[in-house]
């Protein structure tokens, strides 16, 4: 299987995910470990490495692997001329093309990292959960709003350890974001924009015509999986799928879980029971996503936090300049988030990249409030050695304590599940062509019925979930 965002190429062509950024209820349940994880006779104790199986060998599949910084013993792709790279890095592992033969012959898999397109990040992932194994799973964490509570809800029942690659979840930034809102540094927040400058690859096309012969080391129909049959063609695999409907979820599936992923803890966004989703884009085909778009997300109250609107933007789309931004920036770069608070206005991601050192993290607007403005630390960081290298892999290896230590990732799919729904609603927003009025608890669209066909697509005959 391909990697979620990057195939061999990473997303852009040569970006990574983080490149292109710049940068408890589940715990009795996930205290059950499996038995050959466990100390025990024969078996390895918990401080020992986990045996990790990988599936999908693009860049951030091979990269998530090696930061896991554990015994590689499997791994699974559909195409092995195209994960040539990732097979020969890994070459004392075992080589499959079907996850399902893996997790057959291969009985001393731990854990599983699933960096597969999106469209098989579900059924791979529920596969693994299914055999007890812990599971990594790159964002989007599903296709569609249904497999994303499915998953979440399998996993719970299994007792394994799960996270969703958002690693922005594991940081500082998005941690003292937290607290400087909670803290009431900002006052009310009723307003956020956040914006990406993806797609960076094709969206808006018209379906291909042509069928090229497939190539001879790929398992098309494999690579398909649950998605209706078709004939291959190099628009899909293995660089551009993310732009398609069946098997990608555009630029707002690729990034909005990690962007996204800020505003939805800070402001607690989970706990609202119902919730509206209205877009509007140009370029949308019945094949394909938007060449660009624009999202709003509208809550209500929530405790003591105001109702809010949180607005995306992609394809070029980007909100108003704030006129606190400091004049070294001359424009609000490729990514970002403002939260735009009653008494001031807080930034992150790439539209604060070149501050001084010591200056990473959410700044205030305006920007002589930092030096007064200390908000009390209320949430514990995720601990990591100094060295990029293992900055870097602190999502991953905080996901591999957490199967040893039989706990629950900072990003388990009890939390990413609900992040990825509502994400994927402004999908389904796009799709349907008008606002969707979303009822949490009832999983469902509660003011156009039609559209609710978009929570969940139809698998091909003899794929289940």
């Amino acid at each position: 299987m391909r990697n979620r965002k990057t195939d061999t190429s990473p997303a852009g062509r040569g970006l990574s995910r983080r490149q292109l950024l710049g940068g408890a209820s589940a715990a009795a349940a996930f205290a059950v470990v499996p038995g050959h994880v466990l100390g025990g006779k024969g078996r390895k104790a918990p401080s020992d490495k986990l045996n990790v199986a990988g599936v999908g060998l693009g860049i951030q599949g091979c990269e998530s692997l090696e930061n896991c910084g554990e015994n590689v013993v499997a791994v699974c792709d559909v195409d092995w001329q195209v994960a040539a790279e990732g097979l020969k890095r890994f070459g004392k592992a075992a080589k499959f093309k079907d996850y399902r033969r893996m997790l057959d012959k291969q009985r001393d898999i731990d854990a599983v990292v699933v960096s597969t397109p999106d469209h098989t990040h579900a059924v791979v992932a529920a596969e693994a959960i299914r055999r007890g194994k812990h599971v990594y799973v790159q964002p989007p964490l599903a296709h569609d709003v249904w497999e994303a509570r499915r998953l979440a809800t399998l996993a719970r029942e299994a007792g394994v350890v799960t996270q969703m690659g958002n690693e922005s979840h594991s940081g500082p930034d998005i941690r003292k974001a937290c607290e400087y809102v909670w803290g009431g540094t900002l006052g009310a927040v009723r307003e956020v924009h956040c914006w990406t400058n993806a797609p960076c690859w094709p969206q808006g096309m018209a379906r291909p015509k042509a069928a090229p012969p497939v190539p001879p080391k790929l398992d098309w129909d494999l690579w398909l999986g649950p998605a209706a049959r078709r004939p291959y063609s190099p628009a899909y695999h293995p660089f551009d799928w993310r732009g398609w409907v069946d098997f990608g979820t555009g630029a707002l599936g690729a990034m909005g879980t990690d962007l996204l992923n800020a505003p939805f803890w800070v402001l607690k966004l989970g706990e609202a029971e119902t919730f509206t989703v209205e877009a509007d884009s140009t370029g949308t085909t019945p094949a394909a996503w938007p060449t660009s778009s624009t999202v709003r997300f509208r809550f209500p109250a929530r405790g003591e936090m105001p109702p809010v609107t949180v607005t995306w933007f992609d394809g070029g789309r980007k909100p108003p300049r704030p006129a606190e931004l400091p004049a070294t920036r001359k424009h609000v770069g490729g990514s970002g988030i403002f939260f735009l608070g009653e008494k001031c206005k807080m930034a992150m991601g790439a539209v604060i990249a070149g501050t001084r050192a010591g200056q990473a993290g959410p700044r205030l607007m305006p920007e002589a409030l930092m030096a007064s403005a200390k908000p009390k630390q209320t949430i514990p960081r995720v601990k990591f050695d100094r060295g990029m290298w293992v900055q870097r892999s602190r999502h991953e290896r905080e996901w591999v304590a957490a199967c040893k230590k039989g706990r629950p990732p900072c990003a388990s799919f009890d939390t990413a599940g609900p992040l990825t729904e509502m994400v994927l609603l402004g999908n389904v927003a796009i799709l349907a062509g008008k606002p969707v009025e979303w009822d949490r608890k009832a999983m469902k669209i509660t003011n156009d019925p039609a559209a609710n066909r978009f929570l969940r697509r139809e698998y091909r005959k003899g794929w289940t979930l």
